[in-house]
């Protein structure tokens, strides 16, 4: 099992639902075993369906990946808190806490 570097807290509707992380290998999401045992869990998304097993990626999901900003806000992101544009990860982590859809990523649970 890859070793995680970084990792984000994922919520559903403000309910916590699993951890996306960075591996050795890539990337991994894991729906929360309490989240999937809840009435009526929401997906996070078509392409990452409710399952027990994890999610493994060379790249990050895309669906993730959608959730970071573009333009001339990714420039705002990467300049106010000192990251790379091009570590996609690490601005979800900082720029993804509050979404406008039902998705949100944080550090925090």
């Amino acid at each position: 099992m890859p070793s995680a570097y970084r990792q984000g807290f994922v919520f559903v509707q403000n309910i916590f639902a699993g951890v996306v992380s960075e591996t050795d290998s890539g990337y991994k999401f894991e729906y929360d075993k309490d989240y999937l045992s809840i009435e009526n869990p929401l997906a996070v998304s078509l392409t990452l369906p409710l399952q027990k097993e994890p999610f493994e990626s060379k790249t990050l999901f895309s669906f993730f990946d959608g959730l970071i900003p573009e333009g001339w806000l990714l420039n705002v992101v990467s300049r106010n808190w000192k990251i790379d544009s091009r570590d996609r990860f690490g601005i979800l982590l900082v720029a993804c806490k509050d979404t406008i859809g039902d998705v949100s990523v944080g550090t925090t649970r």
